[in-house]
């Protein structure tokens, strides 16, 4: 502003005034990426139990077949439409951001379509409740899969208060959903609950954002971002293919209502076990905001990260420890008394997993994707090999302490590769930047 001809300039801002401002926003982004979790564990805990003691332990090891195959389809979408966003359209402006959330929200959609369409011919063929479920959940997958891309753009654009009212929005849908489902008594029902409920909040994330998914973008997204969508497709479906495979093999060698048992240890631990699976939403986006300002400080954001995270985990496991029976009881019904024997063991798992998570959100935030498709092979490998392994040798019990050893192995080897990633990028500091 000038003034009689004189020169006018704002006064500088006070030193460390810019740090401060950054951390603080960073902050809020992750203090509403906390809230997003809980509201997305709450909702997730409340289904679970609801549907666990409605059916049984038999027919709740028949949803969790339908859950862990939702996981694996989650993983297919995540990996070609989501994690690419969030990596390359953190922190960019609304306009590149817009363009590419249409491309990346009509992916999803496209990805839950095709694979719908094939768990609808599937589920005949299947027969028994098995079928019906998997033919509801392909009926399902679109909306579950828009949901779950708006949540990854909201948290891209570091608006993560939108993601929170969706899965508000999901959370109140549900209550309704699941009371017309009790009384029809079947887990056909309840997959279509869980599916309608989701579809109204895919449909309000399109009125949040103001932005039609583009499925005639979906070609053009995967072309663009192959280089990073089809690794993270692999990485991703060795993740929750191992959880399915170990869940159909411990079907197979124990009985589903082993499959039924596991998934009430992952319900008590549910709060972590939600965080851990949506954690690309927040950590990864935030890891990217971290590298493009302050690169010598990821190493340290990715420890505090996975070490808070383990530490929590811990924490929550060694409190369920001091939970009577007869609260358990109340909670899980039937399914506590298996459950109960596996806290132990799967929150070592969590605290495991937890910690690698820290280590390879500065590997997706680096778009080390070699090595962390190599990371994540391993720890399937390990996770498949430790379940089954375990569950031959000494049935439920056994899988769990195998697959906590497994967690613990895959992230020692995260580690590694974060550690190497970081000294080959001080030694050829060359960041991509790719915006458009």
């Amino acid at each position: 502003m000038t003034t009689g001809g004189e020169q006018t300039t704002a006064p500088a801002a006070p030193a460390g005034h810019a740090p401060r401002t950054a951390k603080r926003a960073m902050v809020g982004r992750l203090s509403w990426g906390l809230a997003d979790q809980a509201a997305s564990s709450l909702s997730n805990f409340v289904v679970g139990i609801y549907v666990a003691r409605s059916l049984g332990l038999t027919a709740f090891g028949v949803f969790s077949l339908a859950w862990v195959t939702y996981g694996v389809v989650l993983s297919v979408s995540r990996g070609l439409a989501t994690d690419p966003l969030v990596v390359r359209f953190s922190g960019v402006s609304d306009a590149s951001w817009r363009g590419a959330v249409a491309r990346s929200s009509g992916t999803a959609l496209g990805v839950g379509a095709a694979i719908g369409a094939a768990c609808l011919a599937v589920g005949p063929a299947l027969g028994g409740d098995v079928g019906s479920a998997f033919a509801c959940l392909g009926v399902a997958l679109p909306g579950l899969l828009l949901q779950d891309a708006w949540r990854y753009a909201f948290f891209a654009a570091g608006t993560g208060r939108k993601a929170f009212v969706n899965d508000l929005v999901w959370g109140v849908a549900l209550v309704p959903a699941m009371v017309l489902a009790a009384r029809v008594g079947s887990v056909a029902a309840f997959v279509l609950a869980w599916g309608a409920s989701a579809a109204v909040a895919a449909a309000y994330g399109a009125l949040q954002s103001g932005i039609r998914p583009r499925l005639t973008g979906a070609r053009e997204w995967l072309r663009e971002h192959r280089d990073l969508g089809y690794r993270y497709l692999v990485e991703n479906v060795s993740t929750s293919g191992a959880s399915q495979l170990r869940a159909y093999g411990l079907g197979a060698i124990v009985g589903v209502g082993a499959v039924g048992a596991v998934r009430g240890a992952e319900l008590l631990l549910g709060p972590f076990m939600a965080v851990l699976m949506g954690l690309s939403l927040v950590t990864v986006a935030e890891a990217a905001r971290v590298l493009r300002r302050t690169p010598h400080r990821l190493g340290t954001f990715c420890l505090l990260l996975g070490g808070g995270q383990a530490v929590a985990a811990l924490l929550w496991g060694a409190a369920l420890l001091l939970v009577p029976d007869r609260v358990g009881e109340l909670v899980l019904g039937g399914v506590w008394s298996s459950a109960s024997q596996l806290v132990v063991p799967a929150a070592l798992g969590v605290a495991g997993a937890g910690l690698g998570t820290g280590a390879a959100a500065g590997l997706r935030a680096l778009a080390a994707a070699r090595r962390s498709l190599r990371c994540q092979l391993f720890a399937s490998t390990c996770y498949v090999i430790g379940g089954l392994g375990g569950a031959a040798v000494a049935g439920t019990v056994g899988s769990a302490w195998g697959v906590a050893a497994a967690t613990v192995c895959g992230s020692a080897v995260w580690w590694l590769q974060l550690r190497s990633a970081l000294r080959e990028r001080h030694q050829n500091p060359i960041p991509e930047v790719r915006t458009s």
